[in-house]
């Protein structure tokens, strides 16, 4: 029912900014209904498991961060545009990995990669030193 779409992954040099973005699409998005969905970034790196990165509710804009990116990365969405964006500055190596859009009907900002319901296919992110 929800398709989600990530975009803007790319090779950055340490200490610099990219912005990643995940278009989300659907019979639930074209409704009032996706006002009740919460969005969420996760990334995994080789070899290590996926991790909660931030999140935020499409109504309302509550955001959460991870305590490794607070400060340095801002979560925002587009109502319009039914894209939800992760501007990241700052970037170290620690920060690469494939990062993941993830979507759920939620009312409560939700950290865990098992509780989301759908995902995206993910975005390569390559900070080099």
């Amino acid at each position: 029912q929800v398709q989600l779409v990530e975009s803007g992954g790319g090779l950055v040099q340490a200490g610099g900014s990219l912005r990643i973005s995940c278009a989300a699409s659907g019979r639930t998005f074209s409704s009032s209904i996706f006002s009740n969905y919460v969005m969420g970034w996760f990334r995994q790196a080789p070899g290590k498991e996926r991790e909660f990165v931030s999140a935020i509710m499409w109504s309302g804009g509550r955001t959460t961060y991870a305590d490794s990116v607070k400060g340095r990365f801002s979560i925002s969405r587009d109502n319009a545009k039914n894209t939800v964006y992760l501007q990241m500055n700052s970037l170290t190596p620690e920060d690469t990995a494939v990062y993941y859009c993830a979507a759920r009907a939620a009312i409560v900002l939700l950290t865990t990669a098992r509780e989301y319901e759908y995902w995206g296919q993910g975005t390569q992110v390559t900070v080099s030193s």
